[in-house]
């Protein structure tokens, strides 16, 4: 799959919604395509007291759910189709997931990609000889 059809399938998802006074969801929609080929979405969601969780999150768990944790490529984007990229807490989950997720290409601005391991340059993992 190629990097823009990545893009249009979370950009699909990427609609801000306002639940109620209290919760929003959907500013950020993320998509990660697997080494098998399969592609999982997720959406932001934003909590008035900080509950929520980011888009790559909802991927994850739905990649999770299917039973795949290996990831090739993955993209979040706004609803105006700008790539943003992972933050911290969900550059390390994907990182946790399996070694081999170094490798996955991240769109971390417009047309700009990164590996996964660039963005984790002192990664607390890689001091503990832990057996993956």
């Amino acid at each position: 799959m190629e990097s823009k059809e990545l893009k249009a399938i979370a950009l699909q998802y990427a609609k801000a919604n306002e639940l109620n006074d209290f919760i929003a969801y959907g500013s950020v929609a993320a998509a990660i395509e697997t080494i098998d080929g399969n592609v999982y979405t997720g959406v932001s969601i934003d909590t008035a007291c900080s509950m929520g969780f980011c888009a790559e999150h909802g991927a994850v768990a739905e990649m999770l759910k299917h039973g795949e944790n290996k990831i090739k490529r993955v993209v979040a984007v706004t609803e105006d189709g700008n790539a943003v990229p992972p933050c911290g807490r969900c550059r390390e989950l994907m990182t946790q997931l399996a070694q081999e997720n170094e490798s996955a290409i991240v769109e971390v601005e417009n047309e700009v990609y990164v590996n996964l391991g660039s963005l984790m340059p002192y990664d607390w993992k890689k001091g503990m000889n832990r057996k993956w």
